[in-house]
This record gives structure tokens, C-alpha cells and sequence, in this order.
């Protein structure tokens, strides 16, 4: 496929301009266009019937065991412990990291198998952070990367493994607070997937600019999950829209934005903190598999996995907690979403965006 990051680059990044917020770093080529695949006989009549296509893409991660400790069960699922006074929007049970996985597997395979952007050189990284880790697999996969790193990943609850590679430790932390670590600790801070959790940015890359070493990299890859098309193929659909509705105002009573990018906050964030050498790379990322690229299609595939896998999980709260909907519209509000997932007419897709800077030495 043609959508490749590009290789590490010979000489240091150059600062970008801030209008490049909506467009590719030049360090990157663009991503392949998205445009949907015609649909086959078959998904022509199972779209018609409005049954599933069956073309569901497994999981190629296992599913994580967990420690539980005090954790808060709402509506049957559970939550991270009452100790912490910050909420999050999802839950940490078993089948909400299983969508975590999911998600990291989708991630791995839009960057053609990286775990991150920034031009890290293996001989000047010692000590790495992953904040809000979840499950822990992508400083795991980072560790066996890079083996004489030591990395550290945080998060609210520790459900995180207990076998790990021997360079790997993870810490209950609050991202949202003042963070433990001393300054110029870590040589690469990666921060990934914090919508619904951040109520202050600015505050969060101050906190990964003090711990960062002077020379070191942070890098920021977010999220909007708003459910958009290029096509109109979303509009007037309920579950898409009440979807997007869930998030834009419920981010506003929670006081955390889903809107990272549309917000420009990291960006902004980074520059604020200090950071130079700043980089953006934006992508279209499809939910399910009706892109004609066959590597967007299969990242769509496990997009709309992950949706599928968990899709009370990721709103459960929000409906019920922070927007205090009726309940009753609920379970047809999920029926409504799982109904656009499958249905290959509806060409949605979620931007993500990597942002990734340098403190000056």
C-alpha cells in the first residue's frame, strides 16, 4: 500500500508551520485517498436485507488478565477504583481491554507496523514513559523493541499483566496531576488515545515537557470519535448521529473534550510547553471494511471490531452518568449503531492525529 510513514530522516525534523495542523508532515507522504470499494452482489443483498456481512476480522491479541482492586461497578461493568477523584469515561474490565487491544492492533497496522512516528535513535533512549497505558501492550511491545530501555507505563487501574518483559513496570498515576517523576527523567514520552480523560492540555504537556530530557521526544496520538463521512452516507442515520451527539455533549458536562483534534489541542499544547521541531500527521481512518485500499480495509476492519467488541462499554457511562438520558432509548440507540457498523453503504471514518515534538538540549 502506498500509505507508509516515511523511514527515519537524516537530519533533525524542521518546525512546522502552524497551518500544517490540517495537512501531513512533510516528513510523511500523504495517506493513500479514501474512497469506498464498489460493493460485491453479495453485500449489495445482505445491505438490502440490512443483515451482518460476516466479514468480521478476528482479533490477533489475546485478551489481558486484570487485577482487580476497589473498583466502582456500574450498570454491571466495572470502573477504576474510587481512590483516584478523576473520571473516566469507559470501563477496565476484561472486555473493554480486549478493545484496547483491538485498538492497538488497528494502530500498529496504520503506521505499516510502527509503534510510533518520532525519529528516536535507539542508542539515546533509556527511560521511556507510556501514560495511560491501559493494558500495558504498547510499552510491552515497545520494551521487546527496544530491550536496554527501561519503560514505564501508568494508568489508572492496574490491569495490566503480570508477565512482562523484564525492562517493563507499570504505576497507578494520575495523568491529570502533578506527575511523580523529577525533571529531564525520560528520553521518549508517549501519550496515546486520552480523549474524555484531559481536562486541561496545556497542563498535561507542561507535565510531559518538565519530565522529558533536554533532546528527548513527546508524542501525542489522539483520536475524535466522531463518526464522519466525506459522502454524506452519514447523515440522517440515528445511531451515527446520536453517536457523535453522545460525545460533542457529553464532553462538555464531563468537562473533558472528545474534540482533541478538532480543537487543535495538541498541537497548540506542545507549543505552549516548549516543544520544537514539532511535526503533525493526520489520517482518515475507516470503520469497517468498505475502503478500496486494502490497507485501510483491513484497519477498518478492526476499527469496527473494536466498536462491536464494546460499543456499551465506550458510551454506558456517558448515556447514563454524565448526560442522564432516557434510559429506555438506550438499547436502541446500540442496535442503531451496530446496524451503521455493518452496513458497507455507510462510509464513516474517525480522523486520528500524531503530533510529535523535541525539547530543546
Amino acid at each position: 500500500m502506498s500509505e507508509q510513514p516515511a523511514a527515519k530522516p537524516s537530519t533533525p525534523p524542521t518546525q512546522s508551520p502552524p497551518a500544517e495542523a490540517s495537512g501531513s508532515s512533510p516528513l510523511h507522504p500523504p495517506q493513500a485517498e479514501l474512497v469506498p470499494a464498489p460493493l460485491t452482489a453479495e453485500e449489495e443483498e445482505a445491505a438490502d436485507n440490512d443483515s451482518s456481512l460476516g466479514e468480521d476480522a478476528q482479533s490477533s491479541t489475546a485478551s489481558v488478565a486484570s487485577s482487580i482492586l476497589s473498583y466502582r461497578t456500574i450498570q454491571g461493568r466495572t470502573f477504576h477504583s474510587q481512590r483516584y477523584n478523576t473520571e473516566y469515561f469507559t470501563p477496565n474490565d476484561d472486555q473493554q481491554s480486549e478493545s484496547v487491544d483491538i485498538t492497538h492492533h488497528y494502530l500498529t497496522l496504520l503506521l505499516g507496523g510502527k509503534l510510533f512516528l518520532a525519529p528516536l535513535e535507539a542508542a539515546k533512549v533509556h527511560k521511556v514513559l507510556d501514560v495511560g497505558t491501559g493494558t500495558g501492550i504498547w510499552a510491552i511491545d515497545f520494551a521487546d523493541q527496544f530491550p536496554n530501555a527501561e519503560v514505564i507505563g501508568t494508568d489508572l487501574s492496574p490491569i495490566q499483566p503480570n508477565w512482562v518483559p523484564p525492562n517493563v513496570k507499570f504505576e497507578l498515576d494520575d495523568a491529570t496531576q502533578t506527575w511523580s517523576w523529577p525533571d529531564n527523567t525520560f528520553d521518549f514520552v508517549h501519550l496515546r488515545y486520552l480523549f474524555g480523560a484531559i481536562s486541561d492540555w496545556n497542563a498535561l504537556f507542561a507535565e510531559a515537557y518538565r519530565t522529558c530530557k533536554p533532546g528527548g521526544w513527546v508524542e501525542s496520538c489522539e483520536a475524535d470519535p466522531l463518526y464522519v463521512s466525506d459522502d454524506g452516507t452519514t447523515d440522517g442515520n440515528y445511531g451515527v448521529e446520536r453517536f457523535v451527539q453522545l460525545y460533542r455533549e457529553g464532553g462538555k458536562k464531563f468537562g473533558r473534550s472528545f474534540c482533541v483534534i478538532e480543537e487543535d489541542l495538541q498541537l497548540q499544547g506542545m507549543k505552549a510547553a516548549g516543544f520544537v521541531d514539532l511535526q503533525v500527521v493526520n489520517y482518515k481512518v475507516p470503520i469497517g471494511g468498505w475502503a478500496l485500499d486494502p490497507q485501510l480495509r483491513e484497519v477498518g476492519r478492526f476499527v469496527r471490531l473494536t466498536l462491536e467488541n464494546d460499543i456499551e462499554g465506550y458510551t454506558l457511562l456517558m448515556w447514563h452518568n454524565v448526560l442522564g438520558w432516557p434510559k429506555e432509548e438506550y438499547p436502541v440507540f446500540l442496535a442503531a449503531v451496530r446496524k451503521a457498523l455493518k452496513n458497507p453503504r455507510i462510509h464513516g471514518y474517525v480522523k486520528v492525529r500524531f503530533v510529535y515534538g523535541r525539547k530543546p538540549e
